[in-house]
């Protein structure tokens, strides 16, 4: 299993406000970049810092510092686009690239509309974000284009998962670590997360 669940009361209260459906769009936004920067936080758990000499007002010391350049952020659009503040919050030089996939009616498979990334992409740490991982289809096929720009090392960071899109994630892409908030019921019949929150992007620009 490659996912890690944040099973926290902080989490668990602000998910509660974020379902709920008389949330408005500000609080919702809000409530969005909060969680994922608590998401970031412990994705960001294994980061390897460099050693730095810096000076205090009091003496010189020898301490550990983030290279920055090192990340880029990857929101699914449109709803991806909510939790990037949140990112930002903690990496707050890290680029930002985007891509754009819709569903085939026909398929169901993803389409890529759109896709941009900051110059030298295969060097970094690619953080995907997308509040809801469903089926897993979008992320999926995400993972599978970043790695055919050469990156090596993604990690995917949601705040609702699927036990269904943590499976896509788990049977294709092993080596991609799931940061998710939390692990819902299951998916029904349109492939909308139950009990879930609803549309997130929907939510997040207040479309709906």
């Amino acid at each position: 299993m490659n996912e890690k669940v944040l099973n926290h009361p902080l989490i668990t209260h602000k998910l509660a406000i974020l379902r709920d459906i008389n949330t408005g769009t500000k609080e919702f936004r809000e409530l969005v970049t909060e969680i994922s920067t608590l998401l970031c936080y412990e994705a960001m758990s294994d980061a390897k810092l460099e050693e730095v000499t810096i000076e205090t007002p009091l003496e010189k010391m020898e301490t550990g510092k983030l290279n920055e350049d090192n990340y880029a952020i990857v929101p699914i659009l449109r709803a991806g686009m909510g939790m990037v503040d949140g990112i930002i919050n903690v990496i707050p030089n890290a680029k930002v690239g985007h891509i754009g996939l819709y569903r085939d009616e026909e398929t169901l498979e993803p389409i890529e509309y759109y896709y941009k990334m900051p110059d030298g992409i295969s060097n970094r740490e690619v953080l995907i974000v997308d509040p809801m991982l469903a089926t897993g289809g979008s992320a999926c096929a995400t993972i599978n284009r970043l790695k055919q720009d050469g990156v090596c090392r993604i990690k995917l960071l949601c705040i609702v998962a699927a036990p269904t899109g943590i499976k896509t994630i788990e049977d294709n892409h092993p080596d991609v670590e799931i940061f998710c908030a939390v692990v819902d019921r299951e998916l029904n019949d349109v492939a909308y997360i139950m009990p879930g929150l609803g549309d997130a992007g929907d939510r997040v620009y207040g479309t709906k």
